[in-house]
Protein backbone atom coordinates (compact mmCIF):
# COMPACT_ATOMS: atom_id res chain seq x y z
CA UNK A 1 0.00 0.00 0.00
CA UNK A 2 1.44 3.60 -0.79
CA UNK A 3 1.50 5.41 2.24
CA UNK A 4 2.43 8.91 3.40
CA UNK A 5 3.76 10.25 6.53
CA UNK A 6 3.66 14.44 7.42
CA UNK A 7 6.09 14.51 10.19
CA UNK A 8 9.42 12.71 10.70
CA UNK A 9 9.03 13.14 14.81
CA UNK A 10 9.39 10.23 17.03
CA UNK A 11 5.64 9.20 16.13
CA UNK A 12 5.72 9.29 12.41
CA UNK A 13 9.41 8.14 12.31
CA UNK A 14 8.73 5.33 14.03
CA UNK A 15 5.16 4.86 12.28
CA UNK A 16 6.92 5.12 9.08
CA UNK A 17 9.48 3.00 9.42
CA UNK A 18 7.84 0.17 10.88
CA UNK A 19 4.96 0.14 7.74
CA UNK A 20 7.74 -0.23 5.48
CA UNK A 21 8.86 -2.70 7.33
CA UNK A 22 5.75 -4.56 6.85
CA UNK A 23 6.32 -4.17 3.14
CA UNK A 24 4.24 -0.81 2.34
CA UNK A 25 5.73 1.64 0.20
CA UNK A 26 5.96 4.37 2.57
CA UNK A 27 7.47 8.41 2.12
CA UNK A 28 8.25 10.36 5.07
CA UNK A 29 7.44 13.98 4.44
CA UNK A 30 9.01 16.95 6.45
CA UNK A 31 9.84 20.88 5.99
CA UNK A 32 13.22 20.37 7.56
CA UNK A 33 15.40 19.65 4.62
CA UNK A 34 18.51 19.06 7.18
CA UNK A 35 16.00 16.24 9.06
CA UNK A 36 15.18 14.92 5.45
CA UNK A 37 18.91 14.90 3.88
CA UNK A 38 19.88 12.77 7.42
CA UNK A 39 17.35 10.35 7.03
CA UNK A 40 18.22 9.81 3.53
CA UNK A 41 21.54 9.14 4.82
CA UNK A 42 20.05 6.89 6.90
CA UNK A 43 21.02 8.80 9.80
CA UNK A 44 18.45 9.05 12.88
CA UNK A 45 17.99 12.44 14.26
CA UNK A 46 16.26 11.03 17.45
CA UNK A 47 17.33 8.44 20.11
CA UNK A 48 15.37 5.35 19.98
CA UNK A 49 16.33 1.61 20.49
CA UNK A 50 16.71 -0.66 17.16
CA UNK A 51 15.37 2.51 14.96
CA UNK A 52 18.34 3.28 13.41
CA UNK A 53 18.29 -1.14 12.68
CA UNK A 54 15.02 -1.48 11.62
CA UNK A 55 15.33 1.60 8.92
CA UNK A 56 18.11 -0.18 7.54
CA UNK A 57 15.82 -3.45 6.89
CA UNK A 58 12.66 -1.18 5.94
CA UNK A 59 15.73 1.00 3.67
CA UNK A 60 14.05 -0.29 -0.12
CA UNK A 61 10.52 0.56 1.28
CA UNK A 62 10.93 4.05 2.81
CA UNK A 63 11.97 7.49 1.41
CA UNK A 64 11.86 10.90 2.43
CA UNK A 65 11.00 14.39 1.29
CA UNK A 66 10.08 18.23 1.23
CA UNK A 67 7.42 18.31 -1.42
CA UNK A 68 4.49 17.50 -0.87
CA UNK A 69 3.28 16.53 -3.82
CA UNK A 70 5.63 13.44 -3.94
CA UNK A 71 4.20 12.33 -1.10
CA UNK A 72 0.77 13.11 -1.14
CA UNK A 73 0.07 12.74 -4.79
CA UNK A 74 0.36 8.69 -4.71
CA UNK A 75 -0.49 7.76 -0.79
CA UNK A 76 -3.62 5.79 -0.29
CA UNK A 77 -3.25 6.48 3.34
CA UNK A 78 -1.70 9.92 4.83
CA UNK A 79 -0.65 10.32 8.28
CA UNK A 80 -0.77 13.38 9.79
CA UNK A 81 2.14 12.94 12.63
CA UNK A 82 2.98 16.50 13.26
CA UNK A 83 3.54 18.38 16.34
CA UNK A 84 0.56 19.83 18.32
CA UNK A 85 2.88 21.64 21.68
CA UNK A 86 0.59 23.38 24.15
CA UNK A 87 -0.47 26.59 24.10
CA UNK A 88 -0.63 29.05 27.10
CA UNK A 89 -4.20 28.21 28.36
CA UNK A 90 -3.71 24.68 27.54
CA UNK A 91 -4.94 24.04 24.28
CA UNK A 92 -2.72 22.15 21.84
CA UNK A 93 -1.03 24.67 18.79
CA UNK A 94 -2.73 22.79 15.72
CA UNK A 95 -0.36 25.30 13.66
CA UNK A 96 1.18 22.59 11.75
CA UNK A 97 -1.82 20.32 11.44
CA UNK A 98 -3.96 23.04 9.47
CA UNK A 99 -0.44 23.16 7.46
CA UNK A 100 -0.32 19.64 6.89
CA UNK A 101 -4.38 19.76 5.76
CA UNK A 102 -4.39 22.24 3.59
CA UNK A 103 -1.13 20.86 1.54
CA UNK A 104 -3.27 17.14 1.55
CA UNK A 105 -5.94 19.42 -0.13
CA UNK A 106 -3.61 20.75 -2.52
CA UNK A 107 -2.28 18.00 -3.60
CA UNK A 108 -4.45 14.47 -3.35
CA UNK A 109 -4.55 12.45 -6.72
CA UNK A 110 -5.84 8.92 -5.71
CA UNK A 111 -9.69 8.63 -6.45
CA UNK A 112 -10.14 7.55 -3.01
CA UNK A 113 -8.01 8.48 0.11
CA UNK A 114 -7.88 8.24 3.96
CA UNK A 115 -6.29 11.47 5.74
CA UNK A 116 -5.28 9.18 9.39
CA UNK A 117 -5.13 12.03 11.99
CA UNK A 118 -2.01 10.53 14.13
CA UNK A 119 -0.93 13.60 15.80
CA UNK A 120 -3.19 13.63 19.80
CA UNK A 121 -5.43 16.52 18.55
CA UNK A 122 -8.54 17.60 20.10
CA UNK A 123 -11.91 15.96 20.12
CA UNK A 124 -13.18 17.38 16.68
CA UNK A 125 -10.19 18.04 14.69
CA UNK A 126 -11.28 15.27 12.51
CA UNK A 127 -13.71 17.15 11.41
CA UNK A 128 -11.80 20.41 11.10
CA UNK A 129 -9.28 18.45 8.93
CA UNK A 130 -12.20 17.61 6.79
CA UNK A 131 -13.01 21.05 6.48
CA UNK A 132 -9.78 22.20 5.71
CA UNK A 133 -9.38 19.83 2.95
CA UNK A 134 -12.35 20.13 1.37
CA UNK A 135 -11.44 24.63 1.44
CA UNK A 136 -7.89 23.81 -0.37
CA UNK A 137 -9.82 21.58 -2.99
CA UNK A 138 -12.08 23.85 -3.97
CA UNK A 139 -9.37 25.70 -5.34
CA UNK A 140 -8.60 23.03 -7.56
CA UNK A 141 -10.20 22.12 -11.17
CA UNK A 142 -13.15 19.48 -10.75
CA UNK A 143 -13.04 16.63 -10.38
CA UNK A 144 -12.08 16.27 -6.83
CA UNK A 145 -10.83 13.16 -5.15
CA UNK A 146 -13.03 11.50 -2.34
CA UNK A 147 -11.39 11.40 1.05
CA UNK A 148 -12.20 10.53 4.19
CA UNK A 149 -10.40 11.37 7.78
CA UNK A 150 -9.90 8.67 10.50
CA UNK A 151 -8.67 8.86 14.12
CA UNK A 152 -5.83 6.84 14.62
CA UNK A 153 -4.48 7.31 18.17
CA UNK A 154 -0.83 6.42 19.06
CA UNK A 155 -0.31 4.63 22.52
CA UNK A 156 3.42 4.65 22.18
CA UNK A 157 6.03 4.58 24.93
CA UNK A 158 9.64 6.34 24.16
CA UNK A 159 12.72 4.04 24.50
CA UNK A 160 9.89 1.06 23.87
CA UNK A 161 8.07 2.61 20.71
CA UNK A 162 8.62 0.21 18.15
CA UNK A 163 7.57 -2.47 20.48
CA UNK A 164 4.71 -0.88 20.78
CA UNK A 165 4.28 -0.54 17.38
CA UNK A 166 4.78 -4.51 16.40
CA UNK A 167 3.36 -5.37 19.60
CA UNK A 168 0.30 -3.03 20.56
CA UNK A 169 -2.12 -3.88 23.50
CA UNK A 170 -4.87 -2.65 20.40
CA UNK A 171 -5.32 -0.19 17.21
CA UNK A 172 -8.07 2.07 17.27
CA UNK A 173 -9.40 3.36 14.20
CA UNK A 174 -11.71 6.00 14.64
CA UNK A 175 -14.52 6.60 11.31
CA UNK A 176 -17.58 5.39 9.96
CA UNK A 177 -16.67 5.60 6.83
CA UNK A 178 -16.80 1.63 5.54
CA UNK A 179 -13.96 1.94 2.67
CA UNK A 180 -11.66 4.21 5.11
CA UNK A 181 -12.24 1.19 7.86
CA UNK A 182 -11.49 -1.21 4.79
CA UNK A 183 -8.62 0.45 3.97
CA UNK A 184 -6.76 0.99 7.47
CA UNK A 185 -7.29 -2.76 8.39
CA UNK A 186 -5.94 -3.81 5.31
CA UNK A 187 -2.86 -1.33 6.44
CA UNK A 188 -2.54 -2.96 10.18
CA UNK A 189 -3.45 -6.56 8.94
CA UNK A 190 -0.20 -7.61 9.62
CA UNK A 191 0.09 -6.69 13.05
CA UNK A 192 -3.40 -7.42 13.71
CA UNK A 193 -2.87 -10.85 12.74
CA UNK A 194 0.63 -10.83 14.06
CA UNK A 195 1.60 -12.81 10.54
CA UNK A 196 4.94 -10.96 10.00
CA UNK A 197 8.24 -12.31 10.38
CA UNK A 198 9.76 -9.86 13.26
CA UNK A 199 12.90 -8.46 12.99
CA UNK A 200 15.58 -10.30 15.12
CA UNK A 201 16.30 -8.04 17.69
CA UNK A 202 12.61 -6.88 18.49
CA UNK A 203 10.84 -10.77 19.03
CA UNK A 204 7.46 -11.09 19.39
CA UNK A 205 5.90 -12.30 22.83
CA UNK A 206 5.41 -15.38 23.63
CA UNK A 207 1.60 -16.00 23.15
CA UNK A 208 0.79 -12.81 21.09
CA UNK A 209 -1.41 -14.72 18.19
CA UNK A 210 -3.60 -11.38 17.18
CA UNK A 211 -4.11 -8.20 18.39
CA UNK A 212 -7.54 -5.94 19.47
CA UNK A 213 -8.98 -3.68 16.84
CA UNK A 214 -11.11 -1.30 18.84
CA UNK A 215 -13.72 0.64 15.55
CA UNK A 216 -15.04 3.87 17.53
CA UNK A 217 -16.95 7.27 15.63
CA UNK A 218 -14.11 10.05 15.44
CA UNK A 219 -14.85 11.89 18.26
CA UNK A 220 -14.76 8.58 20.55
CA UNK A 221 -11.05 7.46 19.04
CA UNK A 222 -10.00 11.32 19.85
CA UNK A 223 -11.06 11.12 23.38
CA UNK A 224 -9.98 7.78 23.90
CA UNK A 225 -6.21 8.79 23.60
CA UNK A 226 -6.73 11.38 26.17
CA UNK A 227 -8.67 9.34 28.13
CA UNK A 228 -5.45 6.93 28.37
CA UNK A 229 -2.89 9.32 28.92
CA UNK A 230 -4.83 11.30 31.81
CA UNK A 231 -5.46 7.71 33.70
CA UNK A 232 -1.80 6.99 33.30
CA UNK A 233 -0.98 10.15 34.93
CA UNK A 234 -3.36 10.41 37.64
CA UNK A 235 -2.20 6.37 38.84
CA UNK A 236 1.53 7.95 38.55
CA UNK A 237 0.13 10.95 41.40
CA UNK A 238 -1.59 8.78 43.26
CA UNK A 239 1.11 6.89 44.21
CA UNK A 240 3.14 10.00 44.68
CA UNK A 241 0.63 11.62 46.52
CA UNK A 242 0.49 8.26 48.38
CA UNK A 243 4.14 8.02 49.10
CA UNK A 244 4.00 11.46 50.89
CA UNK A 245 1.54 10.05 53.06
CA UNK A 246 3.85 6.76 53.71
CA UNK A 247 7.22 9.04 54.21
CA UNK A 248 5.13 10.84 57.29
CA UNK A 249 4.08 7.75 58.98
CA UNK A 250 7.33 5.62 58.51
CA UNK A 251 5.80 3.13 55.85
CA UNK A 252 7.52 2.17 52.73
CA UNK A 253 5.98 2.85 49.34
CA UNK A 254 7.46 0.49 47.40
CA UNK A 255 5.57 -1.96 49.56
CA UNK A 256 2.31 -0.63 49.30
CA UNK A 257 2.79 -0.62 45.52
CA UNK A 258 3.30 -4.11 46.00
CA UNK A 259 0.63 -4.41 47.64
CA UNK A 260 -2.34 -2.77 45.66
CA UNK A 261 -0.70 -3.71 42.31
CA UNK A 262 -1.08 -7.41 42.50
CA UNK A 263 -4.98 -6.62 43.15
CA UNK A 264 -5.97 -7.21 39.18
CA UNK A 265 -8.48 -4.70 39.12
CA UNK A 266 -5.50 -1.91 39.53
CA UNK A 267 -2.42 -3.43 38.16
CA UNK A 268 1.15 -3.02 38.91
CA UNK A 269 1.97 -0.74 35.96
CA UNK A 270 2.30 3.21 36.46
CA UNK A 271 2.40 2.60 40.21
CA UNK A 272 6.33 3.82 40.83
CA UNK A 273 6.52 6.70 43.15
CA UNK A 274 9.42 9.31 42.34
CA UNK A 275 10.01 12.24 40.97
CA UNK A 276 6.94 12.03 38.57
CA UNK A 277 6.08 11.72 35.32
CA UNK A 278 7.83 14.23 32.19
CA UNK A 279 7.73 14.31 28.46
CA UNK A 280 5.65 15.11 25.60
CA UNK A 281 2.52 13.14 26.29
CA UNK A 282 1.16 13.68 29.78
CA UNK A 283 1.95 17.45 30.45
CA UNK A 284 0.08 18.43 27.18
CA UNK A 285 -2.30 15.89 26.76
CA UNK A 286 -3.90 16.27 30.57
CA UNK A 287 -3.77 20.15 30.06
CA UNK A 288 -5.70 19.49 26.69
CA UNK A 289 -8.30 17.57 28.47
CA UNK A 290 -8.99 20.07 30.82
CA UNK A 291 -8.78 23.00 28.32
CA UNK A 292 -11.92 20.99 25.87
CA UNK A 293 -13.79 20.44 29.15
CA UNK A 294 -13.41 24.16 30.36
CA UNK A 295 -14.85 25.15 26.83
CA UNK A 296 -17.78 22.63 27.72
CA UNK A 297 -18.61 24.27 31.61
CA UNK A 298 -16.42 21.38 33.17
CA UNK A 299 -13.82 21.65 35.59
CA UNK A 300 -11.87 17.96 35.24
CA UNK A 301 -11.25 18.16 39.09
CA UNK A 302 -9.19 14.97 39.55
CA UNK A 303 -7.21 15.69 36.40
CA UNK A 304 -6.27 19.40 37.36
CA UNK A 305 -5.18 17.40 40.86
CA UNK A 306 -2.96 15.04 38.93
CA UNK A 307 -1.18 17.68 37.52
CA UNK A 308 -0.37 19.35 40.92
CA UNK A 309 0.27 16.51 42.67
CA UNK A 310 2.62 15.93 39.88
CA UNK A 311 4.73 19.61 40.26
CA UNK A 312 5.02 19.08 43.63
CA UNK A 313 7.01 15.88 43.16
CA UNK A 314 10.10 17.90 41.65
CA UNK A 315 9.66 20.81 44.62
CA UNK A 316 9.60 17.92 46.91
CA UNK A 317 13.69 16.76 46.05
CA UNK A 318 14.60 20.33 46.91
CA UNK A 319 12.79 20.19 49.98
CA UNK A 320 14.48 16.74 51.01
CA UNK A 321 17.80 18.49 49.45
CA UNK A 322 17.13 21.52 52.26
CA UNK A 323 15.60 19.24 55.00
CA UNK A 324 19.41 16.79 54.91
CA UNK A 325 21.96 20.09 53.74
CA UNK A 326 19.87 22.54 56.30
CA UNK A 327 21.95 25.34 53.86
CA UNK A 328 21.61 25.16 49.90
CA UNK A 329 23.33 28.06 48.93
CA UNK A 330 27.01 27.07 47.81
CA UNK A 331 26.75 23.56 47.69
CA UNK A 332 27.65 21.80 44.90
CA UNK A 333 24.71 19.29 43.81
CA UNK A 334 24.87 16.44 40.78
CA UNK A 335 22.21 15.28 39.16
CA UNK A 336 22.05 11.57 37.28
CA UNK A 337 19.65 11.80 34.39
CA UNK A 338 18.59 14.46 31.96
CA UNK A 339 16.00 12.93 29.58
CA UNK A 340 12.28 12.87 31.06
CA UNK A 341 12.49 8.88 31.24
CA UNK A 342 15.63 6.50 30.71
CA UNK A 343 16.15 4.74 26.87
CA UNK A 344 15.24 8.05 25.18
CA UNK A 345 17.06 11.56 24.37
CA UNK A 346 13.86 13.59 25.02
CA UNK A 347 14.60 16.57 27.12
CA UNK A 348 10.65 17.77 27.04
CA UNK A 349 9.42 18.93 30.32
CA UNK A 350 11.69 16.49 31.63
CA UNK A 351 12.33 16.70 35.64
CA UNK A 352 15.86 17.56 35.72
CA UNK A 353 15.50 20.93 34.18
CA UNK A 354 13.08 22.08 36.96
CA UNK A 355 14.75 20.37 39.69
CA UNK A 356 18.26 22.02 38.41
CA UNK A 357 16.54 25.37 37.77
CA UNK A 358 14.95 25.47 41.39
CA UNK A 359 18.40 24.77 42.61
CA UNK A 360 20.61 27.19 40.81
CA UNK A 361 17.58 29.94 42.41
CA UNK A 362 19.02 28.78 45.35
CA UNK A 363 22.46 28.98 45.00
CA UNK A 364 23.38 25.93 44.69
CA UNK A 365 26.33 25.07 41.78
CA UNK A 366 24.73 22.04 39.52
CA UNK A 367 25.75 19.30 37.72
CA UNK A 368 24.49 17.16 35.39
CA UNK A 369 24.81 13.68 33.60
CA UNK A 370 22.77 11.49 31.22
CA UNK A 371 24.68 8.44 29.02
CA UNK A 372 22.68 9.57 26.06
CA UNK A 373 20.64 13.06 26.13
CA UNK A 374 23.90 15.40 27.27
CA UNK A 375 24.59 16.30 24.10
CA UNK A 376 20.79 17.55 23.16
CA UNK A 377 20.72 19.10 26.59
CA UNK A 378 23.89 21.38 25.89
CA UNK A 379 21.95 22.35 23.00
CA UNK A 380 18.14 22.61 23.92
CA UNK A 381 19.53 23.88 27.47
CA UNK A 382 22.39 26.26 26.68
CA UNK A 383 20.62 29.07 29.04
CA UNK A 384 20.54 26.63 31.79
CA UNK A 385 23.85 27.50 33.36
CA UNK A 386 24.95 24.30 34.83
CA UNK A 387 27.89 21.95 34.27
CA UNK A 388 28.03 19.39 31.76
CA UNK A 389 29.78 16.19 32.80
CA UNK A 390 30.75 13.60 30.53
CA UNK A 391 31.23 11.37 32.98
CA UNK A 392 30.11 10.71 36.65
CA UNK A 393 33.83 11.05 38.78
CA UNK A 394 33.31 13.91 37.88
CA UNK A 395 29.75 14.81 38.62
CA UNK A 396 30.67 13.30 42.10
CA UNK A 397 33.74 15.27 42.73
CA UNK A 398 33.33 17.34 46.15
CA UNK A 399 29.90 17.26 45.66
CA UNK A 400 27.13 18.07 48.76
CA UNK A 401 24.88 15.64 46.75
CA UNK A 402 23.98 13.31 43.89
CA UNK A 403 20.02 12.90 43.23
CA UNK A 404 18.81 10.32 40.54
CA UNK A 405 16.65 11.64 38.15
CA UNK A 406 16.12 9.35 35.60
CA UNK A 407 16.73 5.47 36.27
CA UNK A 408 18.85 4.71 33.28
CA UNK A 409 20.23 0.61 34.12
CA UNK A 410 23.63 2.02 33.74
CA UNK A 411 23.35 3.83 37.48
CA UNK A 412 22.50 0.87 38.91
CA UNK A 413 25.97 -0.72 38.09
CA UNK A 414 28.34 2.47 38.73
CA UNK A 415 31.33 2.22 41.40
CA UNK A 416 29.76 3.53 44.33
CA UNK A 417 32.35 2.86 46.81
CA UNK A 418 34.86 5.03 44.89
CA UNK A 419 32.20 7.95 44.53
CA UNK A 420 31.24 7.90 47.91
CA UNK A 421 35.27 8.46 49.04
CA UNK A 422 35.32 11.90 46.35
CA UNK A 423 32.37 13.63 47.46
CA UNK A 424 32.55 16.30 49.95
CA UNK A 425 29.49 14.78 51.95
CA UNK A 426 27.72 11.19 50.70
CA UNK A 427 24.45 12.13 50.69
CA UNK A 428 21.99 10.48 47.74
CA UNK A 429 18.48 11.46 46.75
CA UNK A 430 16.86 8.18 44.94
CA UNK A 431 14.09 10.00 42.83
CA UNK A 432 13.16 7.16 41.52
CA UNK A 433 13.34 4.34 44.08
CA UNK A 434 15.37 2.49 41.80
CA UNK A 435 19.00 1.81 43.52
CA UNK A 436 19.66 -0.72 45.99
CA UNK A 437 19.29 1.28 48.98
CA UNK A 438 21.45 -1.09 51.43
CA UNK A 439 24.71 -1.64 49.30
CA UNK A 440 24.40 2.53 48.96
CA UNK A 441 24.43 2.40 52.79
CA UNK A 442 27.34 0.19 52.75
CA UNK A 443 29.12 2.59 50.56
CA UNK A 444 28.67 4.90 52.99
CA UNK A 445 25.96 7.16 51.42
CA UNK A 446 23.11 8.62 53.42
CA UNK A 447 20.29 7.26 51.43
CA UNK A 448 16.60 8.88 50.88
CA UNK A 449 14.16 7.28 48.80
CA UNK A 450 10.73 8.84 47.82
CA UNK A 451 8.55 7.92 50.17
CA UNK A 452 10.47 4.97 51.69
Amino acid sequence: MQVAIIGTGYVGLTTGVALAYLGHQVVGLDVDAQKVERLQRGDIPIYEPYLAELLHLARPNITFTTDYATAIAPAQVIFIAVGTPSLPDGNPDLTYVRQAAQGIGLHLAQPFTVIVNKSTVPIGSGNWVETLIEEALRTRPQPVPRFAVASNPEFLREGSALHDTFYPDRVVLGTQDPQALELLHQLYQPILEQSFTPPSFLPRPDGLAAVPLVTADLASAELIKYAANAFLALKISFINEIAQLAERVGADVTQIARGIGLDKRIGSQFLQAGIGWGGSCFGKDTAALIATARDYGLGMAIVQASRLVNTQQRQWVVEKLLQTLKILKGRRVGLLGLAFKPHTDDLRDAPAYDIAQQLLERGVAVRVHDPVALERARREWSKLDVQYCDDVTALAQDADALVLVTDWPQYRDLPWETLAATMRQPLLIDGRNFLDRERLQRAGFTYLGMGR
